[in-house]
């Protein structure tokens, strides 16, 4: 007769975890450094342009010109 080796742990002892390889190691390595950048890449962004998407100040060049007074500019002209 052979015997099989069977994957369940012997009554009273806790499955072994799975060590961390080097690979899992740069993996977290990575993901700390990428938010690390992120935050670094923020933090300059508010410093060099802070007003960049707040556009409550922003004023039209252009006075605003009602539709019927752009046909009559388009018609004179062709």
């Amino acid at each position: 007769m052979s015997t099989q080796l069977s994957n369940s742990p012997v009554a009273g002892s806790q499955p072994r975890k799975a060590n961390a390889n080097v690979y899992a190691v740069m993996l977290i390595l990575s993901a700390v450094f990428m938010l690390i950048a992120v935050i670094a890449m923020w933090m300059e962004y508010s410093r060099y342009a802070p007003d960049y998407w707040k556009t409550t100040t922003a004023r039209p060049n252009v006075s605003a010109q009602s539709v019927e007074d752009l046909r009559v500019a388009v018609a004179s002209l062709g």
